[in-house]
């Protein structure tokens, strides 16, 4: 039964006296000072706060079976906490438990047995870096949002002492750097006595360099808190789930700074022009246009390892699986090969483990990749006999020529440092993901294809994380945009558009209007089949640009469709196949023109009866016949 006794205590100090009201006294006879909070005559309004009590099940957490809170300063405030504390231990929460959220964490983190080893890394980095200093301490019963908000308080604090650190670093390092310089301009025996003054203001500036790194942390940026948060968001789940060791789960109400992922941005011509000229690269995330992508595979064709730069690129795999890709799940005749295993890197140590479900695929392998690993696999055999018995076998696709295996991490510096001397603009080793990603789509694949190419759960992953628009997908779609709109263009007909009976297949005509500048304000457009072939008709008219040669083919063959009962199926615009010096002075646009050859329903009149079934029969046995061949 729940019946909470409530009393009023102080923190007063005073004479203490024993149960008889006798005074209690010290060994040497004077009044012992003690608490009388319960006995203070003060108490009463405006003095001491409330407390309560009520008994329980006696368990090893409760002394005396009895559960106590207090400090509260109305006697309702009381009330509505005994109730809350009460239908807690009736839901299974243990609300005598004096464990820390030290324990708390460090217990969860032990139970969580299937975590995978780089989970269980970042976990473990997030509870030593961040829990324990800022909740380790505070009793998990009573642990609520306040001290998360306090923990997060703390860390923008701390991050911008860091940053002033930072500052303080970055000067100390240009003044070292400029010591250098001093010091190296008085080279030369005219100048001995002042290279000695320089070369200990450069030994003293290199010094204060040294002890002035000493401490530098990074900033926790707000992404690193949100996973901060995620971390301990699984923690209270596991509590709550398990215990119900905590009322709600805290850490979903607590306010965090936004975190916007950066999208991935395409090298275009201005960037690569502003990065040249700065050094500073437009986004985090940058994807090669298709040429910049062939120049660098131009450029590393004599590298050893040009053919897994080749798979990063056409085929989106990640780094841990491309190091731990093995020979046996690669068939060059069928092509294809199997992601099954990954290696993981923890503080640069390796661990085999398997990928996720969904990225455990098969991909299948276009001819020029196919062939690249029959390369591959060639130089890997003559590195074999050349080594002898030094050379070590893994079994593994990718090696170094010693056939030792690859580290995940050197693959990304050895891909950052080609990319450095190629002069290229750069990307990351993971930009390839992105890039391999832009590239199929730029091919005309569906996204749902993207998705298992690279081991995605979901398509949505896929479109907002590893896709770019490409300059020439954006063209085209507003090139595209443009033709379906008709221009009121004026144009004058030189010679009619004629379409003759050999254009056709199958109800279908496909023509070509090429439109050239004949004066500066001049256009003549002709409608054709094939480059070489002659004039179907032609327009000229008065225009600025490729866009007005475009419009006015447009409307030409649009007129003509309606005039002739032709229907014009599909317009497509290739202005931007021009190169950038010639789209002034010619334009390109083609038609798909159907017309109506299908037998109409006029002759027809309702059956008397059935066609006869033996030539039915016949051509059923015959069909039989040429299966069973």
């Amino acid at each position: 039964m729940f019946e909470p006794s409530y009393y009023r205590r102080c923190q007063c100090k005073g004479p203490l006296t024993d149960k008889q009201s006798n005074a209690v006294l010290n060994a040497d006879g004077s009044p012992k000072i003690g608490d009388i909070g319960l006995t203070c005559p003060r108490l009463g309004k405006g003095h001491g706060t409330w407390y309560f009590y009520f008994k329980i099940e006696p368990c090893a957490g409760a002394k005396n079976g009895k559960v106590r809170r207090g400090g509260f300063t109305t006697r309702d405030q009381a009330k509505t906490k005994a109730k809350e504390l009460y239908d807690a231990l009736n839901a299974g929460t243990d609300v005598l438990s004096d464990e820390t959220c030290r324990t708390f964490f460090l217990r969860w983190i032990k139970a969580k047995k299937s975590l995978a080893r780089t989970t269980r890394h970042g976990y473990e980095e997030h509870i030593n870096n961040y829990l324990l200093p800022h909740l380790g301490h505070t009793k998990r019963r009573e642990l609520k949002v306040r001290h998360l908000d306090l923990m997060y308080d703390a860390i923008e604090k701390e991050n911008a002492e860091r940053v002033l650190h930072r500052l303080r670093v970055d000067q100390l390092q240009k003044d070292r750097d400029d010591a250098h310089q001093a010091w190296a301009r008085t080279a030369g025996y005219a100048k001995r006595e002042e290279r000695r003054t320089t070369r200990k203001a450069f030994l003293d500036a290199n010094a204060a360099l040294r002890e002035g790194k000493k401490g530098l942390r990074k900033v926790t940026s707000a992404a690193t808190m949100h996973r901060i948060n995620d971390t301990l968001s699984s923690a209270l789940s596991w509590g709550i789930k398990r215990e119900q060791a905590f009322a709600r789960n805290w850490a979903q109400l607590v306010e965090l700074p936004p975190v916007t992922r950066p999208k991935p941005l395409v090298w275009t011509p201005e960037r690569v022009e502003h990065w040249k000229r700065t050094g500073n690269k437009p986004g985090p995330v940058m994807v090669w246009t298709p040429e910049l992508t062939g120049q660098f595979l131009d450029f590393v064709n004599d590298d050893w390892l040009y053919e897994l730069w080749h798979s990063f690129i056409f085929l989106g795999p990640r780094r841990g699986e491309m190091a731990a890709l093995p020979w046996t799940e690669v068939s060059t005749d069928a092509l294809w090969l199997r992601i099954s295993q990954q290696i993981v890197e923890v503080a640069y140590e390796q661990y085999g483990e398997r990928p996720k479900a969904e990225s455990v695929r098969t991909l299948s392998l276009s001819l020029e990749s196919g062939n690249s690993l029959v390369s591959f696999r060639t130089k890997q055999e003559q590195k074999r006999q050349e080594w002898g018995v030094a050379y070590i076998e893994s079994g593994r696709v990718w090696t170094h020529e010693n056939g030792e295996t690859l580290h995940p991490d050197w693959i990304s510096r050895r891909f950052t440092r080609l990319v450095e001397l190629s002069g290229l603009p750069p990307v990351r080793l993971h930009d390839l993901r992105h890039l391999a990603a832009t590239l199929s789509l730029l091919a005309g694949n569906d996204i749902k294809v993207v998705q298992e190419k690279l081991g995605h759960s979901s398509r949505q992953i896929t479109s907002d994380t590893y896709t770019s628009v490409l300059p020439e997908m954006m063209r085209a779609e507003a090139e595209s945009v443009m033709t379906v709109v008709p221009r009121d263009t004026p144009f004058d007909i030189r010679t009619p558009l004629e379409l003759p009976d050999t254009i056709w297949r199958d109800g279908l005509a496909v023509l070509f209007a090429h439109g050239t500048r004949q004066s500066s304000e001049v256009w003549a457009v002709g409608a054709q089949t094939r480059p070489d072939s002659d004039l179907l008709g032609m327009v000229t008219l008065a225009g600025q640009g490729q866009d007005y040669a475009a419009n006015a083919a447009v409307r030409w063959i649009r007129d003509h469709c309606a005039a002739n009962d032709l229907e014009l199926v599909r317009v497509e615009n290739f202005n931007h196949l021009y190169p950038e010096d010639q789209r002034s002075d010619f334009s390109l646009t083609r038609f798909t023109v159907s017309r109506a050859e299908e037998p109409g329903p006029d002759g027809w009149s309702l059956p008397t009866g059935l066609p006869s079934t033996k030539k039915n029969r016949s051509r059923r046995s015959s069909d039989r016949r040429r299966r069973a061949a």
